[in-house]
């Protein structure tokens, strides 16, 4: 190494110091306390950036990297759902992580349990990222802000070093790229980037002091509001007491059109959206007002020899489905275990780095791929119709249900979440429903395993392969069968699935068996958890079947399995969920019944 400015000899060099990559290094010293690992962020600490919803998919990874705690007591909202007027006509319907009739009152910071485990944070960046990156340092980790990289030195698929200056090159055993779009290492290779054509839209944005909230839930609870207008979308994201994010989304191709500068496009949108406007009424803008690109993009390979590209850097989704935040800190932790492996030697090297290139590449692609979907199907859109029906065309989607669910779930259920039905950070049934809430003729694409009593495996044709799981800093490469594509994971769901089936292809024995087994597990849980944890299996037997790992048929002497969605608790029009906050009525929980 030459001079470096360090003591030590670096292990792990970081590129940026945003989610993705401070996740990478706080694992990194979390399960290995020896590693030197060395941020480089060309920033200084607090500072503002875009990317304030989160999923609750994050909840997990900041309880591992230990920083959920110091996060809670910061006291961001919590983040219940999303309000939207999105699909077929202007109706408000709202999709939420978790039942708010079950919702209950708690005092604040909590712990990461109960019914926090499924909701979510609205976050000022300029506080979360600072958290993060102290809790770093906590760990460990060495920081050095202010510090950009000025070039990338490459040898043949290798990283040789990064300079800082003239007098200055940091060399490291391992690099990780979190540098956002700037995509630094990506650059420096000259790998391809495949944009989404239909998706170069850009974000306009300002942050204003006093904005009325759109709907309190309890003690800090609430919903981000997305509201369409003719050209594109505003976000409204409350970031705490009194700071509220609000922003206008729509195509770079529209802004440059209209003739119109950013402040007053932005400003227009806002009077414009009378529902939004309305919350501003004792509200002033902080007068910060920023403007960025949203091209949806997946780079080729973001992985080499001794350097993983993470976060934006590695590929960008429309924010439409708040999965960035999501996809940055799970690539920052699959990077740091893919590195802890790595260094163990105990797995051959080129499977880990396949596996982190294909599992990220296809995420980003997934949430790419419903981001479209989503565009495709509003029918808000009157300015852009000829766009969504391009998106459409090329996609090869009639926005049948049928058809919708065929395209969207392709490579998706079984990928994201390993052992857990859902794609795009949604399960099967949230998935089915919003499908049907698009379809411009109100069609009900119906369970394909519904009707039917008997599955029998369809295992032809399948050979058996490795895939990791990551879990306490290792990965853990389990079977999977692998088919034309497909795969099915013998772990979760579907691994309890497949043993369910392969003792008794009667789903009136295989379903009271693994209810006993839900029992069994968790024997302080009600009948309405058990019903909802059977539920995730039926879930788990329906991509089954989609995906021609299971061939369903009916005993006609015995009752058949039915599947169907009633007045979800998760996704429903505005009215509803208001009716439930105002009398504190329960509606009727999703449905599935034998007989």
């Amino acid at each position: 190494m030459t001079s470096s400015g360090l003591n030590t000899p670096v292990d792990v060099a970081i590129i940026g110091g945003g989610p993705a990559g401070v996740t990478a290094a706080t694992l990194l010293k979390k399960y290995n306390p020896d590693l030197c690992v060395v941020i480089l962020e060309k920033e200084k600490f607090p500072r503002d950036h875009i990317g304030e919803s989160q999923l609750p998919s994050i909840g997990p990874i900041l309880n591992e990297m230990g920083v959920w705690d110091k996060v809670e007591a910061a006291g961001f909202p919590i983040k219940i759902g999303a309000s939207f007027t999105w699909g077929r006509d202007l109706d408000r319907w709202d999709l939420d992580f978790y039942p708010i009739e079950e919702f209950r009152d708690e005092p604040r910071p909590a712990k990461y349990e109960g019914q926090r485990l499924q909701t979510a944070f609205q976050i000022d960046r300029s506080i979360f990222d600072d958290i993060l990156l102290r809790h770093a340092e906590t760990m460990g980790v060495i920081v050095r802000e202010q510090t950009k990289v000025k070039e990338v030195l490459v040898d043949g698929d290798r990283i040789a070093g990064l300079r800082i200056d003239e007098n200055e090159t940091v060399e490291a055993r391992h690099y990780i790229d979190a540098s956002g779009t700037v995509s630094i290492v990506r650059r420096a290779f000259d790998l391809e980037v495949d944009i989404a054509k239909e998706l170069r839209n850009i974000a306009i944005w300002d942050y204003w002091q006093n904005a009325d909230w759109a709907v309190e839930i309890g003690t800090g609870g609430t919903r981000i509001q997305v509201r369409s207008l003719p050209y594109g979308w505003i976000w409204f994201i409350p970031l705490g007491a009194t700071r509220t994010s609000i922003g206008l989304v729509c195509p770079a191709n529209y802004y440059k059109q209209s003739g119109k500068s950013a402040a007053d496009l932005y400003h227009e949108a806002l009077k414009s959206q009378t529902e939004i406007y309305s919350l501003l009424a004792n509200a002033e803008p902080e007068g910060k007002l920023q403007t960025t690109k949203d091209w949806s993009q997946l780079t080729e390979r973001i992985v080499g020899e001794n350097w993983f590209i993470v976060g934006e850097a590695a590929g960008f989704a429309d924010p439409i489905l708040s999965a960035g935040m999501s996809l940055a800190h799970s690539s920052g932790r699959d990077a740091a275990y893919t590195i802890l492996e790595l260094d163990r030697g105990e797995h051959d090297p080129d499977l880990l780095r396949s596996r982190y290139d294909e599992r990220n590449r296809s995420n980003i692609a997934q949430h790419i791929r419903f981001a479209e979907y989503w565009y495709s199907a509003n029918s808000c859109f009157t300015e852009l119709q000829e766009q969504c029906q391009r998106i459409a065309r090329n996609a090869g989607l009639k926005l049948s249900p049928k058809q919708a669910w065929h395209w969207i779930s392709q490579g998706g259920f079984t990928n994201e979440f390993l052992g857990n039905p859902s794609v795009g950070s949604f399960d099967v049934s949230t998935t089915r429903q919003l499908i049907n809430l698009f379809d411009p003729k109100g069609r009900d694409e119906e369970y394909k395993c519904s009707g039917y009593n008997v599955f029998k495996l369809n295992l032809r044709g399948a050979q058996k392969v490795k895939v990791g799981m990551l879990a306490d800093g290792r990965i853990e490469m389990i079977d999977c069968y692998e088919r034309g594509g497909r795969r099915l994971p013998l772990y979760g769901y579907y691994g309890a699935m497949v043993e369910a089936l392969e003792r008794t292809s009667d789903i009136t024995e295989a379903l009271p068996a693994i209810q006993r087994s839900i029992k069994a597990q968790h024997p302080t849980a009600d009948q309405v958890r058990i019903d909802l944890l059977t539920f995730r299996y039926l879930q788990a037997l329906e991509v089954m079947v989609h995906e021609l790992w299971v061939k369903p048929s009916l005993n006609k002497k015995k009752s058949p399995l039915l599947v169907h969605n009633r007045e979800s608790r998760y996704v429903r029009r505005s009215d509803l969920a208001r009716e439930i906050i105002d009398e504190g009525g329960a509606k009727a929980p999703i449905k599935w019944n034998i007989g």
